[in-house]
């Protein structure tokens, strides 16, 4: 039975390590302005998937990605020394695609509120096509008396 309890911890742990790797002790030019958004890690301690983004173009997210990929073994040693867990999980690096999600988001927000707007002062303008109150009301017996005796 995996103990997720000890996963969430080592993903917050490798989380940690690989950030302050990428800052300090990876000096590869390709690495652009990288941030660590997640870290899953399997049920059974042997893969950590590390999601992460990258300021920039695409060309920074592909230099970037090579990067991570050939300074791949110096992290997961790193990980190994500092976690001290006895078989140290392999390491997938992934970019996010959680700021991209988030803009296209942010566009249809902004897209739906405009809409509105629009509808909003065309109901203000809008006018009845026949009078306000369409239906029939109950005629009082006592209005029509005193109608047709004036």
């Amino acid at each position: 039975m995996a103990d997720h309890g000890r996963a969430r911890k080592l993903a917050e742990r490798i989380q940690q390590i690989v950030a302050q790797m990428l800052d300090t002790r990876v000096k590869d030019p390709r690495l652009g302005f990288v941030t660590i958004t997640d870290v899953r890690v399997t049920g059974d301690l042997q893969s950590a998937s590390v999601f992460y983004t990258v300021y920039g173009d695409d060309e920074a997210r592909a230099g970037t990605a090579a990067a991570l990929e050939s300074a791949k073994g110096l992290i997961r040693s790193e990980v190994g020394k500092q976690t001290g867990i006895r078989l140290t999980p392999t390491l997938e690096f992934h970019l996010d695609a959680v700021p991209e999600t988030a803009a296209h988001l942010d566009a249809a927000l902004h897209e739906a509120a405009r809409r509105d707007a629009e509808v909003a002062a065309l109901a203000a303008a809008a006018q009845y096509a026949g009078d306000a109150d369409p239906y029939r009301k109950p005629v009082d017996e006592d209005s029509e008396d005193e109608e047709s005796q004036a």
